[in-house]
């Protein structure tokens, strides 16, 4: 009798499993944000009233990172790491701006897209929409879709509607006056999730802002919120960047007179403020059209941006960099069986998304996916993940970090810099210990790590002869000033 008992109630746990639906997914992501823009998570400066919700219904990783760039536009390789599920080094680019992702990997939306759901796009979308893009194998909805051409501002940044059958496919759209693309991005995916019908397909809805890159515009009502004069400086804000580190010609350190003064700097991040606030606004639109449409319950909701950005932090403007404020960003996960109101303090890549999202919709995870999924920190708040990261900017900037320490390796121009700093006690990298005595134990033991980061990344020896010469570069110059 037990026996068939214990049979029954198999059976009814398979039937079960069989009819849960399975999890949708609205991956929110914004370009060009701090780690510290969020309220909740400790900016008691800024407004972010949606995100904050996020934050109160799901899980905070506190030390979420990329891996930094090999284009002076950080964005592209951070977004193709993100979608291919490979690392920095081996994402096969023919140029510093080519970051297309060859055929034989499947893309983070196209392993959904093959396995039955609706994929839909708004927002930013490199490479393009060319029929042999990655685009398409990634997508098969979507709309107000921005690509190439720079940022010319919110209100000036053509966007385009895709024609699925078309050639060439997409086609661009005529803009009312006077709207942002922020808001543009957000009725794109309303409409979307209004749509939606009893029996669909289960979605995963990428919504890809452009905000807050600069130019820091959007609507007035948002600017007026905040203040120069009411904002305070970074703790690590200085005039100049004490050396060279390669990137002084770039446009992002162009944007603002050198040396940099303290009230230029705030003036700066209160727009910067008021575009973040404004992009919360319409997430918050979004948020309510998922509550909306009854399906909020069943769906994961993730938060991130693909990098941070400077802000006068280190003499710097930009985020061509691997200090903190420009490879440390947010990461905020909630839905079903996610725990509320949390944090996780583990090293993690934002890239290890991908896998994770796979395990949680019983998705495939492609082999050639280099990242590793969360799903056991989300589990176990003592779970381990990475001991240490890894970063790299162009052939100038090398880093590697662990629970602790960070060291930084610097070759420009045939000079080296080397810094190391201690972030438990100095999160805002103010003092370099590299030339103190008692840590030299450290600074050993950091630069072993590097080396052996550098070989197990592949990097030095990527497919891109340009990247590979530019590596190949670096490390010369790296073993001469170690030695």
């Amino acid at each position: 009798m037990t026996v068939r008992f214990a049979l029954i109630a198999c059976l009814l746990s398979a039937a079960a499993a069989e009819s849960k639906p399975r999890p949708n997914v609205l991956f929110l992501f914004t370009d060009d944000q701090r780690f510290d823009t969020i309220h909740a998570l400790g900016n008691e400066r800024i407004k972010t009233p949606n995100i904050d919700r996020l934050v109160e219904n799901g899980l905070s990783f506190t030390n979420a990172y990329i891996m930094g760039a090999n284009s002076m536009a950080v964005c592209t390789p951070s977004r193709a790491c993100l979608f291919s599920g490979r690392t920095l080094w081996n994402l096969e680019s023919q140029g510093p701006w080519d970051f297309a992702i060859p055929e034989r990997y499947t893309t983070m939306t196209g392993a959904f897209l093959k396995d039955g759901y609706t994929c839909f796009a708004a927002g930013k979308n490199d490479p393009g929409f060319g029929k042999n893009d990655h685009f398409f194998r990634s997508f098969n909805a979507g709309d107000n879709l921005y690509y190439r051409g720079g940022h010319r501002g919110q209100n000036q940044t053509p966007l385009f509607s895709i024609d699925w059958d078309a050639d060439p496919p997409a086609k661009e759209k005529q803009k009312p006056d006077g709207t942002f693309n922020a808001d543009l991005f957000a009725e794109a995916a309303v409409e979307f999730l209004e749509k939606r019908n009893d029996g669909d397909p289960p979605f995963f809805a990428y919504v890809s802002f452009m905000t807050p890159h600069d130019p820091l515009n959007c609507p007035e009502e948002f600017m007026k919120l905040y203040a120069g004069e009411d904002m305070k400086l970074p703790a690590n804000y200085l005039p100049e960047h004490p050396f060279d580190a390669g990137v002084h010609d770039i446009r992002d350190e162009k944007l603002m007179k050198r040396p940099l003064t303290e009230d230029g700097v705030r003036d700066r991040l209160a727009k910067y403020y008021a575009l973040v606030t404004h992009t919360d606004a319409q997430i918050g639109r979004i948020l309510e059209a998922l509550a909306r449409s009854g399906e909020a319950d069943n769906t994961i909701v993730v938060f991130s941006s693909d990098n941070g950005l400077a802000l006068g932090s280190h003499g710097l403007t930009g985020k061509q960099s691997v200090y903190e404020h420009s490879v440390r960003v947010p990461l905020v996960i909630a839905g079903p069986g996610i725990p509320k109101g949390e944090r996780r303090e583990q090293l993690c890549y934002i890239y290890d998304v991908y896998p994770t999202l796979c395990e949680r919709a019983d998705v495939e995870i492609p082999d050639t996916v280099q990242f590793r999924s969360l799903d056991p920190v989300i589990a176990d708040p003592e779970a381990s993940h990475r001991d240490h990261l890894y970063f790299g900017f162009m052939s100038w900037h090398r880093a590697v970090r662990d629970d602790r320490h960070k060291l930084i390796s610097y070759s420009v121009n045939g000079e080296s810099h080397t810094q190391l700093f201690d972030l438990e006690t100095d999160p805002g990298e103010t003092r370099n210990l590299a030339g103190e005595k008692k840590v030299q134990p450290v600074l050993k033991r950091m630069r072993k790590l590097l080396e052996s980061e550098r070989d197990r990344l592949n990097d030095g020896k990527a497919d891109a002869e340009h990247i590979n010469e530019m590596s190949k570069a670096f490390w010369e110059t790296y073993r001469q000033a170690a030695e």
